[in-house]
């Protein structure tokens, strides 16, 4: 085989592949998700956190949030200052939040909302015919059992 027509062949088995239905999907619900993950962090960040640093004492914002270690001095160019270790777990707090706002949003959609709606759809095709169309059947089934040949 030549180089183009193997070139050719591969494309073909690319295209194929890429332009899959299954495959558009996924790259479509990649980026929804995104754009989700974006929304629900903007949540997060913005509603939700200033909502809790209201309730906590001193009022600051869970960004600024952190264990400070002092360590002692050093010197630095003939010049004391102290030796600091912060650990921002005000940020570890925002994604531990973010994290439980995703699963209960993806659970209240996924779980409680498509399951009412799938559920509805089959009580609907399980439910039983209206008095009406029963009584007409039960009709028919007279009439034609009355008229014998």
């Amino acid at each position: 085989m030549k180089i183009a027509e193997k070139t050719s062949q591969l494309f073909a088995e690319f295209k194929a592949f890429a332009f899959k239905g299954n495959v558009v999907d996924m790259a479509v619900g990649v980026v929804i998700g995104g754009a989700f993950g974006v929304i629900i962090s903007s949540l997060v960040s913005n509603i939700v956190m200033p909502l809790i640093s209201l309730v906590t004492p001193g009022g600051h914002h869970y960004a600024d949030w952190k264990w400070t270690i002092h360590r002692g001095t050093e010197m630095v160019n003939g010049v004391a200052t102290p030796k600091v270790v912060e650990i921002p777990y005000g940020i570890f707090l925002n994604d531990i939040v973010s994290f439980l706002v995703i699963a209960l949003v993806l659970f209240l959609v996924i779980k409680k909302f498509l399951g009412f709606v799938m559920r509805s759809k089959e009580e609907a095709a399980a439910a039983p015919p209206p008095v009406q169309e029963t009584l007409l059947t039960e009709i028919r089934d007279i009439l034609k059992n009355s008229k014998t040949p």
